[in-house]
Parts: C-alpha cells; sequence; structure tokens
C-alpha cells in the first residue's frame, strides 16, 4: 500500500512515538489527505505528547480497539506488538501496515542497504553511512537509529543510497526486502513482543523474504546466524569468514591482506572490528569500491551510550554503555577493555534472559573489582555470582544515583567504571538513552570542581 491511498480514508495511528508523529506529518502533507485521523494509545498523552495533534480524536482502552476496527488502514507503530490479543482483533477487522511498509511502497526498489541484528545495528549502520559519504556518495540513514523513515519521504535531491536499520519489530509483518540485507547476530532477545525465541529469530529473517535473488550479508562467527542460513533466502556473503572480511580481534582483514589495525580506530571491542567488516562488506554487495574507503574508519566515531567514555577522573574512565539491553552486549563490553580494572553496574528490567554466562565472565582474574548490581535483573545476577567459587564484590542498589557512588567507592585508578546493564531500562527510566543521559549527569555531578 502507498502512502497517497490513504488519502479519502478513515485512517487511525496506533502509537504515536517518532514514527506516529512522521506518519502523521506525511499524512497531513499529502494534495488529498485522508478524511478522518485517529490516534490510539495504550495510556492517555501528556499535554506536550498531544500537542503535535491537539485537535484529533485520541482513544485509549476499549474505545480505542473499536475506533481501531473501524477504521479503513490502521498504521502501527513498531511499540505495539502485532501479537498482542487487541492486534489479532484489529487485523481481522481491517487493513493494518506499517510507516516502514508505507516508506517501502516508495523506495523499495531504489538503492538500500537494510540492516538489522540483535546487536550492533544503528553502528553497522552508521559506519556504512559514514563510507559512503566518504566514497562521496549521497546518502540518507535513517530508520530505527531514531530517524523515521517517513521524516524523509521524497528528499530533494534524491539520495544515492539509502542505509536503512530495521528492528525485529519493524521487520516482522515487512512486505519488502532492500537490494541487500544484513543479518549480525542473533540472541534471546524481546520475546516480550515477540512472545517466543523462535518467533523472535523467524520475524528477523523476514528481511530477507521478498526479493528474489537479493544478497544476504552474514555473519560467520554467530552460532545462531550460520544455523538459520539456510532458512535465509538470496545469495550469501559471509563476514567474519577468513575468505572476505573478517578480523583476528586486532586488526580487520580482507582474506590474509591486513587492512587496518583496530588500535588506530576509535571503536573498541572485537564485535565493533566485525561490525566494520559487515559494513565493508555490505557496501561492496552493493557495487561500491571500498578498499580506499577503509582509512576512513580511522575517523568514525563512537556512537553515544555505546562504550563512549564520558569521563576521566582521578584516574578512572567512566564508560557509558547503556545500549546493552542483553547479558551477551556486556560480555562483549567487557571483553572490549580486557586489561583494564572493570567495576561494573548491571541489571534493570527483568525478560528472563540467561545471566549464566555473564556471572562465569565476571572474575577477578580477568579484572573485575566489583559488580554493582540493579532491580531486578540485577539480583538474578547476584545469585548467579554467589554460586561461583570467589566472585567479586557483589554489591546490590536501589537506583542508579546509589549505584554510581557504590562504584566510585570500589574503583582504583586505571580502572574503568562501566554502565553496562545487560538489561532494558523500563520501570526506572524511558529508554536506554535516558538510562545513558542520567548515568553521564551523575558522572559529571561527582567530578571535582575546576578553580576558577
Amino acid at each position: 500500500m502507498r502512502l497517497d491511498e490513504l488519502g479519502g480514508r478513515r485512517v487511525a495511528l496506533w502509537g504515536f512515538g517518532r514514527e506516529g508523529r512522521a506518519t502523521l506529518a506525511a499524512l497531513t502533507a499529502m494534495a488529498i489527505p485522508p478524511a478522518e485521523i485517529a490516534i490510539v494509545s495504550d495510556t492517555p498523552p501528556t499535554d506536550a505528547e498531544r500537542a503535535p495533534a491537539a485537535n484529533l480524536p485520541w482513544l485509549q482502552g476499549e474505545a480505542g480497539v473499536a475506533r481501531l476496527c473501524a477504521s479503513d488502514v490502521v498504521v502501527r507503530s513498531p511499540g505495539i506488538s502485532r501479537y498482542r490479543d487487541d492486534a489479532l482483533r484489529v487485523v481481522a477487522a481491517t487493513h493494518v501496515t506499517t510507516a516502514t511498509n508505507l516508506w517501502g511502497a516508495e523506495h523499495a526498489g531504489e538503492a538500500v542497504i537494510a540492516v538489522t541484528g540483535s546487536k550492533g545495528k544503528s553502528t553497522t549502520s552508521s559506519l556504512i553511512d559514514h563510507l559512503a559519504r566518504a566514497a562521496g556518495l549521497r546518502t540518507v540513514l535513517a530508520g530505527n537509529i531514531g530517524i523515521p523513515l517517513l521524516a524523509h519521504l521524497h528528499p530533494d535531491p534524491p539520495p544515492q543510497l539509502w542505509v536503512v536499520e530495521l528492528s525485529s519489530h519493524q521487520i516482522s509483518d515487512l512486505d519488502w526486502s532492500p537490494r541487500v540485507g544484513v543479518l549480525l547476530n542473533l540472541y534471546r532477545e524481546h520475546l516480550d513482543w515477540h512472545g517466543t525465541e523462535a518467533r523472535y529469530f523467524g520475524d528477523k529473517l523476514n528481511l530477507f523474504a521478498h526479493r528474489p535473488g537479493m544478497v544476504a550479508v552474514l555473519n560467520r562467527e554467530d552460532a545462531r546466524t550460520r544455523a538459520f542460513a539456510p532458512a535465509v533466502p538470496g545469495r550469501h556473503v559471509w563476514f567474519g569468514d577468513p575468505a572476505g572480511y573478517h578480523t583476528d580481534g586486532g586488526s580487520i582483514l580482507w582474506r590474509d591482506e591486513r587492512l587496518i589495525d583496530g588500535d588506530v580506530l576509535q571503536l573498541r571491542g572485537r564485535h565493533n572490528l566485525l561490525n566494520a567488516c559487515a559494513a565493508l562488506t555490505a557496501l561492496e554487495e552493493a557495487g561500491y569500491e571500498v578498499r580506499s574507503l577503509v582509512p576512513a574508519l580511522s575517523e568514525f566515531r563512537p556512537l553515544r551510550h555505546r562504550l563512549e567514555p564520558v569521563g576521566d577522573t582521578g584516574g578512572v574512565t567512566f564508560v557509558n554503555d547503556s545500549i546493552a539491553t542483553i547479558p551477551e552486549a556486556t560480555v562483549a563490553a567487557l571483553d572490549a577493555l580486557e586489561g583494564r580494572p572493570v567495576v561494573l553496574i548491571a541489571g534493570g528490567f527483568d525478560r528472563g534472559q540467561d545471566y549464566g554466562p555473564l556471572a562465569r565472565r565476571l572474575r577477578r582474574d580477568r579484572g573485575v573489582l566489583a559488580v554493582v548490581t540493579l532491580p531486578p535483573s540485577g539480583n538474578r545476577l547476584a545469585v548467579e555470582l554467589a554460586a561461583l567459587p570467589h566472585p567479586p564484590p557483589v554489591l546490590p542498589a536501589t537506583d542508579l544515583g546509589e549505584a554510581v557512588r557504590l562504584a566510585r567507592a570500589h574503583a582504583e585508578p586505571g580502572s574503568v567504571m562501566l554502565l553496562s546493564p545487560g538489561a532494558p531500562s523500563y520501570g526506572a527510566f524511558r529508554d536506554f538513552e535516558a538510562r545513558g543521559d542520567a548515568f553521564r549527569a551523575l558522572v559529571a555531578d561527582g567530578e571535582p570542581s575546576t578553580p576558577a
């Protein structure tokens, strides 16, 4: 369904975050706008949330579901799980689409590289965009990275390359596929939205289901990606493979050729070297010469909340890795900082993740000075640690402020205080970005003032 097909029809927007606001702007800018637009959300809006749609009906609860079912078209936001009971009622009653599919109807035939994976999507998408711009290409980077696709419906001049980050929520009912799709990894994640691990993995693979002959860029180092590869249509091209772009943990290589050493990059960690390999592979498969672009990797700065240094006081470096919402991401962060003593702050909303592997990584002989835990998932991590021989000190905290104070007390000169929660922030913060911003502010508040 194209956006202009919504003209003159009764439309409901289900959810009104970034994508919902961009969808409303696109609808109201149409030559023939919808005859009616209503907004449905799970909770009543604040005054600030309501301001962009002050003149539109805004409903919740059963009245909202009834309005959705009575609409000609519903545009569902990614935060609304399509597996909820009310979502099943709505899809049985009317046509449901998404902003991602509306955008795809306009642009899916163009030069699009789409990136997904449980972790690393934003960094890899940004790396692709960075390298493409270094090659002189006109690009648009959008999608789950925080820039709604419909905010870039018809840029003038049009880009030569679209770089699109897509979450599992956006892919689950995707009805188009890009020319090049990148799958970085598959970890147990978002079960509250997808319901089961198998469904989550299946929804991720839907990225590759709608374009015969597309290129699937896959991670040879990721065991689950290897296991699911036979179910991925299209031509497979592997990174993290000795036959292509890969890493030995210290450098990026093409086969046996060493292209660039990791110590000249601002990105840290093997996982980020793999992200760079994915970016190089995707651009090459999209038809661009990339070898001459490798030096530009050294100019790429880490994104906010992703192993981001936010302070250095008294010989202690403070690192914000709030993006780490699963324990596997925390393990990757610890590995990236190998060689420096670490005080870890971990825990948050509990989605039933397995904290055993993380607990086994938190060893004194690998430089872990202490672990400060945040409830509720931090409580489970503490139990896992208590069952291990000679665990590091475990310090329970009630909130992030107390966690930072406890972590400061156990940090030593030359060490790192690492916020890498291994859990989402729900209940304590709006999202991982708000949590990271709060950590940054707490670090700044604890720094000694500069003399006048």
